[in-house]
Protein backbone atom coordinates (compact mmCIF):
# COMPACT_ATOMS: atom_id res chain seq x y z
CA UNK A 1 0.00 0.00 0.00
CA UNK A 2 2.36 2.40 -1.30
CA UNK A 3 -0.46 5.72 -1.76
CA UNK A 4 -0.74 7.76 1.23
CA UNK A 5 -4.31 8.52 2.00
CA UNK A 6 -4.67 11.39 4.04
CA UNK A 7 -7.86 13.15 5.67
CA UNK A 8 -8.23 14.94 8.93
CA UNK A 9 -8.23 13.73 12.60
CA UNK A 10 -11.72 15.21 12.90
CA UNK A 11 -12.94 13.55 9.74
CA UNK A 12 -12.16 10.16 11.19
CA UNK A 13 -13.27 11.37 14.52
CA UNK A 14 -16.63 11.98 12.33
CA UNK A 15 -16.37 8.36 10.69
CA UNK A 16 -15.70 6.61 14.17
CA UNK A 17 -18.81 8.02 15.71
CA UNK A 18 -21.07 7.20 13.29
CA UNK A 19 -19.01 3.61 13.03
CA UNK A 20 -19.69 2.86 16.81
CA UNK A 21 -23.58 4.07 16.70
CA UNK A 22 -24.02 1.47 13.46
CA UNK A 23 -22.18 -1.79 15.18
CA UNK A 24 -24.47 -1.27 18.91
CA UNK A 25 -27.28 -0.53 16.63
CA UNK A 26 -26.78 -3.82 14.55
CA UNK A 27 -25.53 -6.27 17.36
CA UNK A 28 -22.00 -6.29 16.78
CA UNK A 29 -18.89 -5.11 19.61
CA UNK A 30 -18.08 -1.26 18.99
CA UNK A 31 -14.69 -2.82 20.56
CA UNK A 32 -14.17 -4.17 16.46
CA UNK A 33 -13.62 -0.08 15.59
CA UNK A 34 -10.96 0.83 17.43
CA UNK A 35 -9.58 -2.24 16.42
CA UNK A 36 -9.46 -1.70 12.63
CA UNK A 37 -8.71 1.91 13.63
CA UNK A 38 -5.13 0.59 15.41
CA UNK A 39 -4.87 -1.48 12.37
CA UNK A 40 -5.51 0.68 9.07
CA UNK A 41 -4.85 4.14 10.49
CA UNK A 42 -2.22 3.66 13.42
CA UNK A 43 -4.02 5.28 15.84
CA UNK A 44 -2.63 3.82 18.96
CA UNK A 45 -5.27 2.89 22.42
CA UNK A 46 -4.78 6.17 24.02
CA UNK A 47 -5.13 8.29 21.48
CA UNK A 48 -8.50 6.39 20.58
CA UNK A 49 -9.47 6.11 24.42
CA UNK A 50 -9.13 10.36 25.24
CA UNK A 51 -10.15 10.66 21.22
CA UNK A 52 -7.06 13.12 20.97
CA UNK A 53 -6.57 12.06 17.69
CA UNK A 54 -9.81 14.59 16.38
CA UNK A 55 -7.36 17.57 16.57
CA UNK A 56 -4.41 15.82 14.11
CA UNK A 57 -4.03 17.89 11.11
CA UNK A 58 -3.87 14.64 9.37
CA UNK A 59 -3.81 11.02 9.90
CA UNK A 60 -2.57 8.27 7.14
CA UNK A 61 -4.68 5.33 6.36
CA UNK A 62 -3.74 2.30 4.86
CA UNK A 63 -6.92 2.92 2.58
CA UNK A 64 -9.59 5.71 0.76
CA UNK A 65 -12.12 6.33 3.92
CA UNK A 66 -14.30 5.65 1.14
CA UNK A 67 -13.06 2.37 1.09
CA UNK A 68 -12.81 1.62 4.64
CA UNK A 69 -16.37 2.79 4.80
CA UNK A 70 -17.53 0.75 2.26
CA UNK A 71 -15.67 -2.49 4.07
CA UNK A 72 -17.20 -1.32 7.40
CA UNK A 73 -21.16 -1.35 5.55
CA UNK A 74 -19.87 -5.11 4.75
CA UNK A 75 -19.51 -5.87 7.66
CA UNK A 76 -22.35 -4.32 9.37
CA UNK A 77 -24.79 -6.11 6.53
CA UNK A 78 -23.15 -9.09 5.20
CA UNK A 79 -21.06 -9.92 8.54
CA UNK A 80 -17.54 -10.03 6.76
CA UNK A 81 -15.25 -10.53 9.87
CA UNK A 82 -13.18 -7.45 10.75
CA UNK A 83 -9.80 -9.29 10.23
CA UNK A 84 -10.48 -10.09 6.64
CA UNK A 85 -10.97 -6.14 6.32
CA UNK A 86 -7.93 -5.18 8.30
CA UNK A 87 -5.88 -8.07 6.73
CA UNK A 88 -3.93 -9.36 9.56
CA UNK A 89 -5.29 -10.99 12.85
CA UNK A 90 -2.97 -11.22 16.10
CA UNK A 91 -1.96 -14.74 16.77
CA UNK A 92 0.00 -15.73 19.79
CA UNK A 93 3.02 -12.93 19.42
CA UNK A 94 2.15 -12.50 16.06
CA UNK A 95 0.53 -10.05 13.28
CA UNK A 96 -0.74 -12.75 10.67
CA UNK A 97 -1.70 -11.57 7.47
CA UNK A 98 -5.08 -13.00 6.35
CA UNK A 99 -7.97 -12.83 3.67
CA UNK A 100 -10.69 -15.28 2.79
CA UNK A 101 -8.56 -17.76 1.00
CA UNK A 102 -7.45 -18.79 4.53
CA UNK A 103 -9.70 -19.42 8.25
CA UNK A 104 -9.04 -16.50 10.67
CA UNK A 105 -6.56 -18.06 12.98
CA UNK A 106 -8.50 -18.68 16.44
CA UNK A 107 -7.04 -17.88 19.90
CA UNK A 108 -7.88 -21.41 21.21
CA UNK A 109 -5.40 -22.79 18.36
CA UNK A 110 -2.66 -21.04 19.87
CA UNK A 111 -2.43 -23.62 22.86
CA UNK A 112 -1.67 -26.69 19.96
CA UNK A 113 1.95 -24.09 19.93
CA UNK A 114 2.15 -25.18 23.82
CA UNK A 115 0.87 -28.68 23.71
CA UNK A 116 3.68 -29.29 20.71
CA UNK A 117 6.23 -28.10 22.85
CA UNK A 118 5.56 -29.56 26.22
CA UNK A 119 4.85 -33.50 23.88
CA UNK A 120 8.44 -33.02 22.09
CA UNK A 121 10.68 -35.26 23.25
CA UNK A 122 12.62 -34.13 20.08
CA UNK A 123 12.89 -30.25 19.16
CA UNK A 124 14.54 -30.40 16.56
CA UNK A 125 13.97 -32.81 13.38
CA UNK A 126 11.25 -32.92 10.82
CA UNK A 127 8.20 -31.04 12.09
CA UNK A 128 4.51 -30.94 10.14
CA UNK A 129 2.00 -28.51 10.01
CA UNK A 130 -0.90 -30.05 7.75
CA UNK A 131 -3.62 -28.01 6.16
CA UNK A 132 -1.49 -25.05 7.32
CA UNK A 133 -4.28 -21.99 5.67
CA UNK A 134 -2.27 -19.30 7.22
CA UNK A 135 0.67 -20.71 8.45
CA UNK A 136 -0.09 -19.54 11.75
CA UNK A 137 0.70 -23.39 13.32
CA UNK A 138 3.91 -23.64 11.61
CA UNK A 139 4.92 -19.78 12.62
CA UNK A 140 4.14 -20.81 16.05
CA UNK A 141 6.24 -24.45 15.64
CA UNK A 142 9.31 -22.47 14.10
CA UNK A 143 9.31 -20.39 17.01
CA UNK A 144 9.15 -22.81 19.78
CA UNK A 145 10.79 -25.43 18.17
CA UNK A 146 13.51 -23.54 17.37
CA UNK A 147 15.89 -26.61 15.85
CA UNK A 148 13.13 -27.94 14.09
CA UNK A 149 12.78 -27.80 10.10
CA UNK A 150 8.72 -27.34 9.66
CA UNK A 151 6.96 -28.76 6.74
CA UNK A 152 3.42 -26.83 6.12
CA UNK A 153 1.26 -28.63 3.47
CA UNK A 154 -2.06 -26.94 1.93
CA UNK A 155 -4.75 -28.06 -0.51
CA UNK A 156 -5.21 -23.98 -1.77
CA UNK A 157 -2.78 -22.37 -3.41
CA UNK A 158 -4.09 -19.80 -2.29
CA UNK A 159 -3.67 -20.65 1.35
CA UNK A 160 -0.02 -20.90 0.76
CA UNK A 161 0.72 -17.47 -0.86
CA UNK A 162 -0.76 -15.75 2.25
CA UNK A 163 1.33 -18.46 4.56
CA UNK A 164 4.56 -17.79 2.63
CA UNK A 165 4.04 -14.02 2.77
CA UNK A 166 3.70 -14.38 6.77
CA UNK A 167 6.31 -16.94 7.29
CA UNK A 168 8.36 -14.37 4.91
CA UNK A 169 7.05 -11.04 6.76
CA UNK A 170 7.87 -12.58 10.46
CA UNK A 171 11.62 -13.91 9.48
CA UNK A 172 11.13 -17.83 9.20
CA UNK A 173 10.99 -18.05 5.96
CA UNK A 174 14.49 -20.21 6.13
CA UNK A 175 12.50 -22.45 8.75
CA UNK A 176 9.04 -23.28 7.11
CA UNK A 177 9.21 -25.39 3.75
CA UNK A 178 5.45 -24.69 1.95
CA UNK A 179 4.21 -28.22 -0.20
CA UNK A 180 0.88 -28.18 -2.27
CA UNK A 181 -1.45 -31.29 -1.89
CA UNK A 182 -3.91 -33.09 0.28
CA UNK A 183 -2.50 -33.79 3.90
CA UNK A 184 0.51 -35.92 4.10
CA UNK A 185 0.82 -36.52 0.13
CA UNK A 186 3.70 -34.46 -0.70
CA UNK A 187 5.90 -35.64 1.81
CA UNK A 188 6.14 -38.99 0.93
CA UNK A 189 9.95 -38.77 0.56
CA UNK A 190 10.28 -37.76 4.54
CA UNK A 191 7.99 -41.12 5.41
CA UNK A 192 8.88 -42.16 9.20
CA UNK A 193 11.17 -39.33 9.33
CA UNK A 194 8.59 -36.65 11.44
CA UNK A 195 9.22 -36.03 15.03
CA UNK A 196 5.68 -34.79 14.93
CA UNK A 197 3.08 -33.95 13.47
CA UNK A 198 0.25 -30.97 14.54
CA UNK A 199 -2.83 -29.78 12.40
CA UNK A 200 -6.49 -28.14 13.04
CA UNK A 201 -8.20 -29.81 10.74
CA UNK A 202 -12.01 -29.12 9.18
CA UNK A 203 -14.04 -31.03 11.81
CA UNK A 204 -17.63 -29.20 11.63
CA UNK A 205 -20.21 -32.01 10.27
CA UNK A 206 -21.53 -30.86 7.00
CA UNK A 207 -24.68 -30.19 8.59
CA UNK A 208 -23.91 -27.88 11.31
CA UNK A 209 -22.15 -25.51 8.64
CA UNK A 210 -25.69 -23.77 8.06
CA UNK A 211 -25.95 -23.06 12.10
CA UNK A 212 -22.56 -21.35 12.46
CA UNK A 213 -22.32 -17.65 12.45
CA UNK A 214 -22.84 -15.67 9.19
CA UNK A 215 -18.98 -14.81 9.93
CA UNK A 216 -17.96 -18.23 9.51
CA UNK A 217 -20.24 -19.54 7.13
CA UNK A 218 -20.70 -16.84 4.43
CA UNK A 219 -17.39 -15.51 4.42
CA UNK A 220 -14.53 -18.26 5.69
CA UNK A 221 -13.43 -21.51 3.32
CA UNK A 222 -15.46 -24.13 3.53
CA UNK A 223 -12.67 -26.14 2.48
CA UNK A 224 -11.16 -25.56 6.12
CA UNK A 225 -14.67 -25.58 8.19
CA UNK A 226 -15.84 -28.81 6.76
CA UNK A 227 -15.60 -32.17 8.19
CA UNK A 228 -18.00 -34.21 6.13
CA UNK A 229 -21.11 -36.01 8.08
CA UNK A 230 -20.01 -36.37 11.38
CA UNK A 231 -17.15 -34.07 11.00
CA UNK A 232 -14.93 -36.75 11.65
CA UNK A 233 -13.71 -37.54 8.13
CA UNK A 234 -10.11 -35.90 7.86
CA UNK A 235 -9.33 -36.58 11.24
CA UNK A 236 -10.04 -40.53 10.45
CA UNK A 237 -7.80 -40.01 7.49
CA UNK A 238 -4.99 -38.42 9.64
CA UNK A 239 -5.38 -41.20 12.24
CA UNK A 240 -4.94 -43.67 9.66
CA UNK A 241 -1.99 -42.65 7.47
CA UNK A 242 0.01 -40.86 10.18
CA UNK A 243 1.73 -43.52 11.66
CA UNK A 244 3.45 -44.23 8.20
CA UNK A 245 5.22 -41.09 8.10
CA UNK A 246 6.25 -40.70 12.10
CA UNK A 247 9.05 -41.55 13.95
CA UNK A 248 8.82 -44.36 16.89
CA UNK A 249 7.58 -41.78 19.45
CA UNK A 250 6.63 -39.05 17.11
CA UNK A 251 4.13 -36.68 18.46
CA UNK A 252 0.62 -36.79 16.57
CA UNK A 253 -1.91 -33.97 17.50
CA UNK A 254 -4.90 -31.89 16.67
CA UNK A 255 -7.51 -29.60 17.30
CA UNK A 256 -11.01 -30.89 17.65
CA UNK A 257 -14.46 -29.74 18.01
CA UNK A 258 -16.48 -30.43 21.18
CA UNK A 259 -18.02 -33.66 21.55
CA UNK A 260 -15.42 -35.33 19.73
CA UNK A 261 -13.36 -36.20 22.01
CA UNK A 262 -14.62 -39.69 23.27
CA UNK A 263 -14.46 -40.73 19.45
CA UNK A 264 -11.34 -39.44 18.26
CA UNK A 265 -9.46 -41.40 21.71
CA UNK A 266 -11.78 -44.12 20.34
CA UNK A 267 -10.60 -44.19 16.50
CA UNK A 268 -6.48 -43.34 17.98
CA UNK A 269 -7.01 -46.94 19.95
CA UNK A 270 -8.36 -48.89 17.49
CA UNK A 271 -5.69 -47.91 14.87
CA UNK A 272 -3.14 -49.76 16.95
CA UNK A 273 -0.14 -47.69 15.88
CA UNK A 274 -0.49 -45.09 18.85
CA UNK A 275 0.30 -44.94 22.56
CA UNK A 276 -0.30 -42.47 25.81
CA UNK A 277 -2.96 -41.14 24.24
CA UNK A 278 -4.39 -37.98 25.90
CA UNK A 279 -7.03 -35.45 25.46
CA UNK A 280 -6.60 -31.98 26.59
CA UNK A 281 -8.79 -28.83 27.38
CA UNK A 282 -8.71 -25.68 26.03
CA UNK A 283 -8.95 -22.22 28.30
CA UNK A 284 -12.98 -22.27 28.37
CA UNK A 285 -12.72 -26.21 29.22
CA UNK A 286 -13.71 -27.74 26.60
CA UNK A 287 -12.31 -31.11 25.20
CA UNK A 288 -10.36 -29.53 21.74
CA UNK A 289 -6.87 -31.17 21.60
CA UNK A 290 -5.80 -34.97 20.83
CA UNK A 291 -2.16 -36.10 21.57
CA UNK A 292 -1.11 -39.88 20.58
CA UNK A 293 2.74 -40.74 20.42
CA UNK A 294 3.48 -43.82 17.94
CA UNK A 295 4.58 -46.77 19.64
Amino acid sequence: MGEKHLISGLQLWQWRNTALQAAIATDISPAEVDWLLLEVAGLDRLALRLESFKNWPEIQLQLPLEELDRLWQRRLNDRLPVQYIAGVTPWRKFQIAVSSAVLIPRPETELLIDLALASASDASGNWADLGTGSGAIALGLADVLQNATIYAVDYSLEALAIAQTNAHNLGFADRIQFYQGSWWEPLTFLKGQFSGMVSNPPYIPTSTLPTLQPEVVNHEPHLALDGGGDGLDCIRHLIEISPSYLQPGGVWLIEMMAGQADAVRELLQNQGSYCKIQIHADLAGIERFAVAYKS
